[in-house]
């Protein structure tokens, strides 16, 4: 039986089980160990031993992240099936997901050797002649992640990465859903060389990942997830340090000036790729009166043309959510707008954890597809005339994660910058892109806090300020 508790460079067992099932099949496929209350204490105990006897230099520290991506790589095969069993993820979705983890661990080995303080130029206030100060960053300690389902691997590694990097040990506490990808990185860990303690992997329930995150020996928590959720971590947290990538209602923008032919490319994958389930999917496109009718047809037509099915099949396009009670809710919150006078223009029906594409118009602003976050594949066409009209529609919701603006104005661009109230604004892309080196998080109920290896690195570590006086 797989366990999901490595603890302190051994795997553990439990008298404790989780299953593991097919999304597609709902059939169990596996059963693997998951933590009872003792084995809090034990992570906890092995990561303070780690950091207390000093950690590793981080010449050692980046060669073991560059050794994780080389084992990663030797595990691809087995990774893409795990991904696809734990999430219900098409083949090309987990094969996408692969490349940019390999990528983002190395960029987290490559910043690791790239930390760097900062000169206060002290001397030249009044009567400080002679003295010198710096800046330098050391870890915090013990750094706990707590992942979702929507990214067991790359976005895992946006915490797990730079948390290592910086010196902490990490304890990763994944999606209870998908606990074969973790195994996987957990091993390729072990295999890359990471000290007893450094790197610990908990599959663990609520009661459990509670105490974890109360004992004060943990002194920051990464967390993705829901709102509610991470508000409620934040209140354990105290005056810990954390850093919260949380819920969103994406919008992407498309003016009358666009290419409507780039644009149409890049908002179907960003709209249906993991069947929606996404922070940043578009779950709202603001279009043009002008070109309204021509991107609803196109995008209608492309909807159309997508396979939706088995996402071990090689054609499939969008797999299944990731449970059918999922499928249930989207499909239930659909029929919901429709009722209250909604357009539905295609798909929107469940059949167990599969939910055919959905695209509807004339949605009301009272019905949750449009004040909650879908987390499915349904987006919500809506016109408009003038571009300030479609800034405020993008910016009326308690959240402030990212948008895409397709034009080809100068003025659009500019107003985007300034008006956009989200953490993230794309010039002709999509609400979805991401690039995993840029800083990337949210404001207002999205969340705090920046992943991007160059920049979470400096998150995950404390700034000490040094200064210097000739003894006289």
């Amino acid at each position: 039986m797989p366990s999901g508790l490595y603890i302190g460079g051994r795997w553990r067992d439990s008298g404790r089980t989780q299953p593991v099932r097919d999304k597609f099949t709902q059939q169990t496929v596996a059963e693997i160990a998951c933590a009872a209350p003792d084995h809090v204490g034990q992570v906890l105990d092995a990561a303070h031993a780690y950091v207390a006897g000093q950690g590793l230099p981080v010449f050692e520290r980046s060669e073991i992240l560059s050794r994780v991506a080389d084992e990663l790589a030797t595990r691809r095969e087995a990774l893409i099936d795990a991904i696809v069993l734990d999430t219900g993820f098409t083949r090309k979705d987990a094969s996408g997901e692969i490349a940019r983890a390999m990528q983002n661990i190395r960029l987290s080995a490559e910043e690791t050797r790239r930390v760097v303080g900062e000169i206060v130029p002290i001397s030249s206030a009044p009567g400080q002649a002679g003295r010198m100060a710096f800046t330098v960053h050391q870890p915090y300690g013990i750094a706990v992640a707590i992942t979702p389902f929507n990214s067991p691997l790359n976005t895992v590694l946006h915490k797990v990465g730079p948390a290592f990097g910086a010196g902490n040990a990490v304890i990763l506490k994944p999606a209870n859903q998908t606990p074969l990808t973790a195994i996987l990185l957990a091993e390729s860990f072990h295999a890359a060389g990471a000290p007893a303690g450094s790197f610990n992997l908990l599959c663990a329930g609520i009661e459990e990942s509670e105490a974890l995150i109360q004992d004060p020996r943990v002194r920051y928590i990464a967390f993705t997830g829901s709102t509610r959720v991470g508000k409620h971590i934040q209140q354990i947290a105290g005056l810990r340090k954390t850093q919260m990538e949380l819920g969103s209602i994406s919008a992407t923008i498309v003016c009358a000036d666009a290419n409507l032919d780039a644009a149409i490319a890049k908002i179907m994958p960003a709209t249906f790729r993991k069947a929606g389930q996404v922070c940043t999917s578009i779950q709202i496109l603001l279009v043009h009166e002008d070109v309204y009718s021509s991107v609803r047809d196109r995008l209608l037509e492309k909807v159309g043309a997508l396979v939706v099915g088995d996402p071990g099949s090689d054609d499939t396009d969008v797999g299944p959510l990731i449970s059918p009670q999922a499928a249930d809710r989207v499909a239930n919150w659909v029929k919901e707008a429709c009722a209250a006078g909604a357009d539905l223009l295609c798909g929107g029906e469940a059949d167990g954890a599969l939910m055919q594409p959905a695209v509807l118009e004339n949605v009301p602003e009272n019905v949750k597809l449009t004040c909650s976050e879908v987390f499915g594949p349904v987006v919500t066409l809506v016109p408009f005339k003038s571009f300030d009209e479609a800034l405020a529609r993008a910016n009326a919701t308690p959240y402030g994660l990212a948008t895409g603006v397709f034009t080809g104005s100068l003025n659009e661009v500019l107003a985007s910058v300034r008006g956009l109230n989200v953490g993230n604004i794309h010039i002709n892309e999509t609400s979805s892109s991401r690039v995993d080196l840029m800083p990337y998080g949210g404001i207002k109920d999205s969340g705090f806090g920046k992943e991007g290896p160059p920049h979470a690195i400096y998150e995950m570590m404390e700034e000490k300020l040094v200064t210097i006086a000739a003894n006289p």
